[in-house]
Protein backbone atom coordinates (compact mmCIF):
# COMPACT_ATOMS: atom_id res chain seq x y z
CA UNK A 1 0.00 0.00 0.00
CA UNK A 2 2.92 2.48 0.82
CA UNK A 3 4.38 1.73 -3.11
CA UNK A 4 0.85 3.09 -4.25
CA UNK A 5 1.75 6.63 -2.68
CA UNK A 6 4.93 7.09 -3.57
CA UNK A 7 4.53 8.28 -6.71
CA UNK A 8 1.96 10.77 -6.42
CA UNK A 9 3.92 12.16 -3.83
CA UNK A 10 6.38 12.34 -5.78
CA UNK A 11 4.52 13.98 -8.28
CA UNK A 12 3.06 16.65 -6.20
CA UNK A 13 6.45 17.74 -4.78
CA UNK A 14 7.82 17.96 -8.59
CA UNK A 15 4.36 20.30 -9.04
CA UNK A 16 5.08 21.79 -5.96
CA UNK A 17 9.55 22.41 -6.84
CA UNK A 18 8.06 23.93 -10.75
CA UNK A 19 5.98 26.52 -8.61
CA UNK A 20 8.11 27.82 -6.59
CA UNK A 21 10.74 27.98 -8.75
CA UNK A 22 8.45 29.85 -11.04
CA UNK A 23 7.17 32.49 -8.53
CA UNK A 24 11.35 33.21 -7.38
CA UNK A 25 11.80 33.87 -11.34
CA UNK A 26 9.01 36.27 -11.23
CA UNK A 27 9.94 38.22 -8.46
CA UNK A 28 13.31 38.36 -9.64
CA UNK A 29 12.06 40.07 -13.43
CA UNK A 30 10.23 42.49 -11.14
CA UNK A 31 11.79 46.05 -10.90
CA UNK A 32 12.23 47.05 -7.55
CA UNK A 33 10.28 49.95 -6.55
CA UNK A 34 12.40 53.55 -6.52
CA UNK A 35 12.42 56.79 -7.02
CA UNK A 36 10.63 57.78 -10.46
CA UNK A 37 13.40 58.63 -13.38
CA UNK A 38 13.44 62.15 -13.95
CA UNK A 39 11.31 63.49 -17.04
CA UNK A 40 13.38 64.45 -20.06
CA UNK A 41 13.37 68.04 -21.07
CA UNK A 42 10.78 68.32 -23.50
CA UNK A 43 12.07 71.13 -25.38
CA UNK A 44 15.57 69.79 -25.50
CA UNK A 45 14.57 66.39 -26.94
CA UNK A 46 12.55 68.11 -29.42
CA UNK A 47 16.18 70.51 -30.70
CA UNK A 48 18.10 67.25 -30.77
CA UNK A 49 15.32 65.17 -32.60
CA UNK A 50 15.26 68.03 -35.69
CA UNK A 51 18.75 67.82 -35.93
CA UNK A 52 18.81 64.77 -37.25
CA UNK A 53 16.80 65.65 -39.76
CA UNK A 54 17.38 66.87 -43.80
CA UNK A 55 14.93 69.58 -44.69
CA UNK A 56 12.78 66.98 -46.71
CA UNK A 57 12.53 64.23 -43.81
CA UNK A 58 11.65 67.85 -41.33
CA UNK A 59 8.92 68.95 -43.84
CA UNK A 60 7.44 65.96 -43.93
CA UNK A 61 7.71 65.28 -40.23
CA UNK A 62 5.76 68.02 -39.33
CA UNK A 63 3.18 68.05 -42.59
CA UNK A 64 2.37 64.42 -40.43
CA UNK A 65 2.02 65.78 -37.39
CA UNK A 66 -0.18 68.54 -38.48
CA UNK A 67 -2.37 66.17 -39.85
CA UNK A 68 -2.74 64.19 -36.77
CA UNK A 69 -0.84 61.11 -38.11
CA UNK A 70 1.23 60.38 -35.11
CA UNK A 71 1.75 56.68 -35.60
CA UNK A 72 3.00 57.33 -39.29
CA UNK A 73 5.09 60.64 -37.63
CA UNK A 74 6.82 58.03 -35.44
CA UNK A 75 7.21 55.72 -37.75
CA UNK A 76 8.84 58.00 -40.06
CA UNK A 77 11.42 59.32 -37.68
CA UNK A 78 11.92 55.67 -36.52
CA UNK A 79 13.24 54.58 -40.07
CA UNK A 80 15.13 58.14 -40.12
CA UNK A 81 16.66 58.12 -37.08
CA UNK A 82 17.30 54.38 -36.04
CA UNK A 83 16.20 55.24 -32.56
CA UNK A 84 14.56 52.72 -31.01
CA UNK A 85 10.56 52.72 -31.07
CA UNK A 86 10.18 54.31 -27.93
CA UNK A 87 12.64 56.90 -27.86
CA UNK A 88 10.92 58.12 -32.07
CA UNK A 89 7.93 58.24 -29.64
CA UNK A 90 9.16 60.53 -27.20
CA UNK A 91 10.82 62.45 -30.24
CA UNK A 92 7.67 63.07 -32.15
CA UNK A 93 5.66 64.02 -29.11
CA UNK A 94 8.60 66.57 -28.30
CA UNK A 95 8.55 68.35 -31.97
CA UNK A 96 4.91 68.46 -31.07
CA UNK A 97 4.75 70.56 -28.48
CA UNK A 98 7.66 72.67 -29.28
CA UNK A 99 8.02 73.09 -33.02
CA UNK A 100 11.44 73.32 -34.34
CA UNK A 101 12.42 74.98 -37.42
CA UNK A 102 15.17 73.64 -39.86
CA UNK A 103 18.08 74.63 -39.54
CA UNK A 104 20.75 73.35 -42.18
CA UNK A 105 23.75 71.59 -40.43
CA UNK A 106 26.59 74.28 -40.70
CA UNK A 107 24.01 76.86 -39.24
CA UNK A 108 24.76 77.38 -35.76
CA UNK A 109 21.49 77.30 -33.88
CA UNK A 110 20.61 81.21 -32.74
CA UNK A 111 19.45 82.17 -28.94
CA UNK A 112 16.43 84.05 -30.14
CA UNK A 113 12.88 82.18 -31.67
CA UNK A 114 12.92 82.34 -35.41
CA UNK A 115 9.84 84.87 -35.05
CA UNK A 116 12.09 87.55 -34.73
CA UNK A 117 13.06 87.32 -39.04
CA UNK A 118 10.82 88.34 -41.52
CA UNK A 119 8.45 85.64 -42.98
CA UNK A 120 9.31 84.13 -46.03
CA UNK A 121 7.42 84.70 -48.33
CA UNK A 122 6.01 81.53 -51.19
CA UNK A 123 4.89 81.66 -54.86
CA UNK A 124 1.57 80.84 -53.96
CA UNK A 125 -1.25 81.83 -51.48
CA UNK A 126 -1.47 78.93 -48.70
CA UNK A 127 -5.54 78.67 -47.31
CA UNK A 128 -6.22 77.55 -44.35
CA UNK A 129 -9.48 77.05 -43.27
CA UNK A 130 -11.36 76.49 -39.52
CA UNK A 131 -14.67 75.99 -38.35
CA UNK A 132 -16.78 75.65 -35.30
CA UNK A 133 -20.59 74.64 -35.33
CA UNK A 134 -21.78 78.15 -37.49
CA UNK A 135 -18.46 79.17 -37.51
CA UNK A 136 -16.30 79.03 -40.47
CA UNK A 137 -12.84 81.43 -40.79
CA UNK A 138 -10.44 81.45 -43.82
CA UNK A 139 -6.93 82.48 -43.82
CA UNK A 140 -5.32 83.18 -47.32
CA UNK A 141 -1.48 84.23 -47.33
CA UNK A 142 1.71 83.88 -49.33
CA UNK A 143 3.66 83.66 -46.07
CA UNK A 144 1.96 80.09 -45.38
CA UNK A 145 2.55 76.90 -46.11
CA UNK A 146 1.33 73.35 -44.62
CA UNK A 147 4.68 72.97 -42.23
CA UNK A 148 4.02 76.67 -40.78
CA UNK A 149 0.13 76.60 -40.18
CA UNK A 150 1.14 72.87 -38.91
CA UNK A 151 3.17 74.24 -36.14
CA UNK A 152 0.41 76.88 -35.53
CA UNK A 153 -2.11 73.88 -35.11
CA UNK A 154 -0.04 72.23 -32.54
CA UNK A 155 0.97 75.41 -30.73
CA UNK A 156 -3.09 75.63 -30.21
CA UNK A 157 -3.57 72.59 -29.70
CA UNK A 158 -1.31 72.27 -27.02
CA UNK A 159 -3.33 75.19 -25.45
CA UNK A 160 -0.50 78.02 -26.13
CA UNK A 161 -3.28 79.61 -27.89
CA UNK A 162 -1.17 83.54 -27.80
CA UNK A 163 1.78 81.92 -29.19
CA UNK A 164 -0.40 80.11 -32.07
CA UNK A 165 -2.00 83.65 -32.88
CA UNK A 166 0.91 85.45 -32.94
CA UNK A 167 2.48 83.32 -35.48
CA UNK A 168 -0.97 83.40 -37.44
CA UNK A 169 -0.78 86.66 -37.73
CA UNK A 170 2.89 87.48 -38.55
CA UNK A 171 2.52 85.11 -41.24
CA UNK A 172 -0.67 86.77 -43.51
CA UNK A 173 -1.80 89.85 -43.27
CA UNK A 174 -4.70 89.50 -40.59
CA UNK A 175 -4.26 91.52 -37.51
CA UNK A 176 -4.13 89.56 -33.91
CA UNK A 177 -7.52 89.99 -32.84
CA UNK A 178 -8.43 88.56 -36.00
CA UNK A 179 -5.77 85.64 -35.55
CA UNK A 180 -7.03 85.22 -32.20
CA UNK A 181 -10.77 84.41 -33.25
CA UNK A 182 -9.13 82.24 -36.11
CA UNK A 183 -7.22 80.16 -32.91
CA UNK A 184 -9.89 79.77 -30.89
CA UNK A 185 -11.68 77.99 -34.00
CA UNK A 186 -8.85 75.23 -33.78
CA UNK A 187 -8.92 74.47 -29.92
CA UNK A 188 -10.59 70.75 -29.49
Amino acid sequence: MGETLVVPVLILLAVAAGVLLVARAAARRQPAAGPPAPAPNTAELARSAAAKLSEDEHRRLYALIAQGQAMAAIKLYYEISGAGLRASRDAVGALAAHPQPYRSPETAPPAVDDDADEPERFPYRYRAIASKGDVTREVSSNMLNAEIYGRIRTLARSGDLEAAAAALSRHSDITLVQAREFISLLED
